[in-house]
């Protein structure tokens, strides 16, 4: 979940970019936003929504948004992470137009969506560039914006840390472009509303295929050494656990996004002999899964714990191929 923006933006606008876009428009050239590295220390969750309708698809039009969301989020694997700090930075350089530094960290996670009315996007700033550009910073944390209205910036200073301030769930960067007021997709700028493809992307040519479309994602995985919940995958506490020869259990864990209705899972876990000792498998999924949680584990046998290499494997499984794997090893 994420944020509408600073202030209120039509949805209608968007509609408009396919038909407004001109090939020899001046286009702004974007760094990352966000101190991490995609695919490996942050995560794409949601692109920007494409579809004018009620439904949603993204600019491969997949399943990665949801109704009229109005930006690209840059999700943090975990609550610890965004805790130990993590920058988020100008991506073009321009001047301070607009910010917000009052929301706390963590509201809507505790008190509902009236908690946050009139201020989802949170703690953010927005930076004008020059041909009429704007980007937009949302659920930056409490206390960290380093900026001031009317402040000229740099490409990649930094204006703040990730947070958890206003509509949102988990640590990420909101980050909405605009030209000329227009909400645009920095993945397809131009692109026809009605296409899967084309558009140009908007990001420096070094970051592209750092930027290259996911379908489907591990934000977490390893071992632990008791139940999983999303809860103490998200605060850290079940990576922080590491199984030990003494450990009561071993439980292997994993925790993706961007599963697709139809997806089936399973888990397994062998000791270093090579035998099965705990497995799980997930029937295929009924509908789209933002997020979803796997976990397989033995409590610790009579005789203790064979010394060696204990290892676990994940699988996705659609329409028999294997279309995402993650192979752990844990050594006693």
């Amino acid at each position: 979940m994420s944020c509408a923006g600073l202030i209120h933006w039509a949805f209608a606008a968007l509609v408009l970019v396919g038909a407004g876009f001109h090939a020899d428009a001046q286009r702004i050239q974007l760094a990352l936003p966000i101190a991490c590295e995609p695919g490996h220390t942050c995560y794409i969750q949601n692109y920007t929504d494409l579809d004018p309708s009620r439904s949603a698809r993204d600019y491969k039009c997949g399943t990665l948004t949801y109704d009229e969301h109005n930006g690209t989020d840059f999700r943090l694997p975990s609550l610890a992470v965004q805790k130990a700090g993590v920058e988020v930075r100008a991506a073009a350089g321009g001047r301070i137009l607009r910010i917000r530094i009052d929301a706390p960290d963590g509201s809507f996670t505790k008190s509902g969506r009236e908690a946050v009315r009139e201020a989802e996007c949170g703690n953010g700033v927005v930076i004008e560039h020059a041909e009429q550009w704007e980007t937009q910073y949302c659920h930056l944390a409490a206390g960290s914006v380093l900026v001031k209205l009317g402040d000229k910036v740099e490409l990649g200073q930094p204006i703040g840390r990730v947070g958890l301030s206003g509509l949102t769930e988990y640590p990420h960067l909101h980050f909405t472009v605009r030209h000329n007021g227009v909400v645009v997709d920095p993945f397809a700028y131009g692109v026809r509303p009605e296409s899967c493809q084309g558009g140009q992307s908007l990001w420096l040519t070094a970051l592209r295929s750092k930027l290259e479309y996911q379908e489907r994602a591990i934000l977490n995985a390893g071992f632990t050494t008791g139940p999983v919940t999303m809860e103490l995958i998200e605060d850290g506490s079940a990576e922080r656990q590491m199984p030990s020869a003494s450990s009561i259990a071993i439980v292997a864990f994993v925790r993706a996004i961007g599963l697709k209705a139809g997806d089936a899972q399973w888990l397994v876990m062998k000791d270093p002999l090579e035998n099965v000792i705990a497995e799980t498998r997930s029937a295929p999924l009924q509908a789209n899964k933002a997020q979803f949680m796997l976990f397989a584990g033995k409590k610790r046998p009579p005789g203790g714990w064979e010394r060696g290499s204990y290892k676990a494997t994940y699988v996705v499984e659609r329409d028999g191929q294997v279309v995402l794997r993650k192979d752990l090893e844990l050594m006693l």
